[in-house]
């Protein structure tokens, strides 16, 4: 059985890592986080901190975009969007991961201190009931500083997470 895990669609790009898991993983990843995909790819600023990693990274962000506008799987994400909080059918990538786009709708619950993506990834691991994968580590901190009644995973942490013993 997949464990599942939610997340950023850049995440994916930026830490290949995730892709290549030894164990069946789910990524659930809210709609809105692809659309921030076109941003990142053609924004000026860098994402990562040298020019040859920054443009490594949005060329994967190029490839993810072309696999979720594939056709098979368009339809797949629209139909996701077509109600508040449902989930796209599985978009496998390999015999290992499994992708599943989710609409999730920020309700400004987390509003003060959390930006509306931030807030729809902890909805989204509050209603799924499974952990945030993050690099960010000031989410991190903010997310230990209000008390949000989720587990996060931090992506260093990542293949012990994935472990056959470690409990989720």
């Amino acid at each position: 059985m997949a464990r599942s895990f939610i997340m950023e669609a850049v995440m994916l790009a930026v830490h290949g890592q995730l892709l290549a898991p030894e164990s069946p993983v789910e990524y659930i990843i809210p709609y809105t986080t692809i659309l921030e995909l076109y941003e990142m790819k053609d924004g000026s600023e860098l994402i990562m901190p040298t020019p040859e990693d920054d443009a490594h990274v949005k060329n994967k962000i190029g490839e993810l975009i072309a696999y979720f506008e594939d056709s098979f799987n368009k339809k797949k994400i629209e139909k996701a969007l077509q109600m508040a909080w449902r989930k796209s059918p599985p978009l496998p990538i390999n015999e290992y991961v499994t992708f599943t786009i989710i609409y999730a709708v920020e309700n400004e619950e987390y509003g003060e201190v959390f930006d509306p993506i931030e807030t729809e990834l902890i909805l989204t691991a509050i209603k799924e009931k499974s952990p945030l994968l993050t690099d960010q580590l000031d989410f991190l901190d903010k997310l230990i500083d209000a008390q949000i009644p989720i587990e996060v995973i931090d992506v260093e942490d990542f293949e012990f997470a994935t472990e056959g013993d470690f409990l989720l």
